[in-house]
């Protein structure tokens, strides 16, 4: 089937995937942009799994503090190259990231720093379980997944500190 570059593009500006690799789901999808999309993703995760023991030392710290100055939260996202972490796109999500740390006050990154004596659940206190505030469907841990397949780089939380009055 012959794609269009206008829906190459399109697709191209919805996942952020190469041309060819765009074409080439688009021709499996038969023109379909949804489907398109949803097998780049799933091809992004498998090769983002395969990332996720690379080092990563360059990234950014981000903050967020609250409304009326009470509470605030401070992130460190990191991947493997300054070029991606100099991204608006990397900064927003470290943004976001460190404001869902703000709202819901995890205790943990993923559910592996986990004591066995912790009685609540990992989608309460860990950040990467968490249902991520602006859109409930995705998890943090599908943002950074979705990053890392994005980039082609290991994208990590390395950590978080969250501040309270009164805390």
């Amino acid at each position: 089937m012959q794609v269009s570059t206008d829906a190459i593009r399109v697709l191209r500006e919805r996942t952020g995937a190469g041309i060819m690799d765009c074409k080439r789901a688009l021709e499996t999808a038969s023109g379909d942009l949804d489907k398109a999309e949803a097998h780049l993703r799933e091809q992004g995760i498998a090769n983002a799994s395969k990332k996720s023991d690379r080092t990563a030392v360059e990234g950014v710290v981000d903050c967020y503090i609250h409304a009326g100055n009470r509470i605030g939260a401070l992130v460190e996202l990191n991947c493997e190259t300054d070029f991606v972490a100099r991204t608006d796109e990397f900064k927003e999500l470290g943004h976001a990231i460190a404001m869902q740390v703000a709202a819901m006050a995890p205790l943990y990154v993923d559910k592996d720093e986990m004591p066995a004596d912790e009685t609540r659940s990992a989608e309460e206190v860990c950040l990467l379980q968490q249902a991520f505030i602006r859109d409930p469907s995705r998890t943090i841990g599908d943002l950074v997944v979705d990053m890392r397949a994005r980039v082609g780089e290991n994208v990590l939380v390395r950590r978080f500190s969250r501040f309270g009055l009164g805390e």
